[in-house]
């Protein structure tokens, strides 16, 4: 083949694979409102399990003060990690009253797992440094719909 054609057709398996991806991306799960202090989140709820194991892989981009809320039907320990998930993500892992356990720090696109130190039935995903930046610590309690407050 020419050279000319293989660049076409390598530009073409890279945008089929950029659109597969993007289609793939959960854009349309409900959300609600949480809070952190003054901070208002506008989380995305990832609710069965088919929504928890997706997540947020393929997103592109993350709006500022979106995330993700998985809610579990009991609380147990959780672990997540970062294969096909794009985007640096802080994790927190949250209680049954909203207070946050533990934080983690992931990097995209890797298997290493997060696990929170003890037992929750929320994990938090914003974009990584999110927390940081507003002073939001373990011991910190998120406000909302799912923590009865």
């Amino acid at each position: 083949m020419k050279p000319f054609i293989l660049k076409i057709l390598l530009a073409y398996v890279c945008f089929v694979d950029f659109v597969y991806a993007q289609n793939m991306a959960q854009m349309d799960l409900s959300r609600l409102q949480i809070t952190a202090g003054i901070h208002l989140i506008d989380a995305q709820l990832a609710l069965t399990p088919d929504q928890r194991s997706t997540g947020l892989m393929y997103r592109q981009e993350m709006p500022q003060n979106e995330g993700m809320l998985f809610v579990f039907e009991q609380a147990s320990n959780q672990c997540f990690w970062m294969k096909n998930t794009l985007l640096p993500l802080t994790a927190a892992f949250v209680s049954n009253d909203g207070t946050i356990i533990n934080l983690a720090d992931m990097k995209p696109q890797t298997t290493e797992t997060h696990c929170s130190s003890k037992p929750v039935r929320f994990v938090l995903e914003m974009n990584q440094g999110w927390f940081a930046k507003r002073g939001i610590k373990a011991g910190f309690k998120l406000r909302g719909k799912p923590f009865g407050t």
